[in-house]
């Protein structure tokens, strides 16, 4: 690997709420972009699976560790957002790739950890949380949450309590279990295990539900419904006073992440 290839992992993908944001101002400016210094993104196997080649050679991720996957369309789609670079190489245009970068660096070592925290969010998951009134918005949350409800029940065994208002809900310490239960058996064992868990934790953090998240992984629901269902509120609220310019362009790049999380789980399902 080229010099230039090194150190392209120098904070390209660090997470931009981990970069210094009182040194940017100090420098006037958002950090430069590095320039893009490969001709060709293309996919190569290895003995650890299929990995990301650009002119032929292996990529790394932040913690110096190969960029491959099990998955060769997984791989094709990484280079693919590779390949589709400028002349400066913009990480916000390649979600595919930070989370598997993710996954290699962060999920795969902390399988447990993750599993925890899945389940920790259907302990106060955004489906239990009801509104009394205005009564189209209470409509909309069970016609949009109730469906997820009974899928937790059936299909996971996770009975989850409901409440109305904002005060917070125990629940009953079964339910959660179930949930990591869930997130377990569907993470599964082998090569494929970390990318399917980053996906499913991706999907947790940006819905706020455990329930959608597992919905989607598991085939239950498609990812524009998902989207819909985590954001009855939102919608009620824009229906009412209009949209706000910031939040659409935030919420625009949540569901391209939200996306990226999906298709890699459509990419693993039924893997080992």
């Amino acid at each position: 690997m080229s010099r230039d290839s090194e150190n392209l992992t120098d904070g390209l993908f660090v997470p931009n709420e981990e970069r210094n944001p009182l040194r940017a101002a100090v420098q006037g400016a958002r950090p430069e972009l590095p320039k893009r210094f490969y001709k060709s993104a293309g996919v190569g196997e290895t003995e650890d699976g299929y990995a990301v080649l650009l002119d032929g050679r292996t990529v790394k991720t932040p913690a110096r560790r190969t960029l491959t996957t099990p998955s060769s369309p997984l791989t094709a789609a990484l280079a693919a957002e590779w390949a589709a670079q400028g002349e400066r190489l913009a990480p916000s245009s390649m979600p595919l790739t930070r989370l598997v970068n993710s996954a290699i660096d962060g999920v795969a070592e902390r399988m447990d950890e993750v599993v925890a925290d899945v389940a920790k969010y259907a302990g106060s998951d955004l489906v239990s949380y009801r509104a009394v009134e205005p009564v189209g918005l209470a409509a909309a949350q069970a016609e949009a949450w109730d469906p997820l409800l009974a899928f937790a029940r059936e299909r996971l065994g996770a009975e989850l309590a409901v409440t109305s208002g904002v005060m917070f809900l125990a629940q009953a310490p079964e339910a959660t279990a179930a949930v990591a239960a869930a997130a377990r058996a569907y993470a599964g064992q082998g090569p494929a295990a970390p990318f399917r868990l980053a996906a499913l934790h991706t999907m947790t953090t940006l819905t706020g539900s455990s329930l959608i998240a597992l919905a989607v992984a598991l085939g239950e629901m498609d990812v524009e419904a998902a989207w819909a269902a985590a954001h009855v509120d939102e919608d009620h609220q824009i229906s009412a006073w209009g949209a706000d310019e910031e939040a659409t362009a935030r919420r625009a790049r949540r569901f391209v992440e939200m996306k990226a999380a999906a298709r890699i789980a459509e990419f693993f399902a039924g893997a080992a």
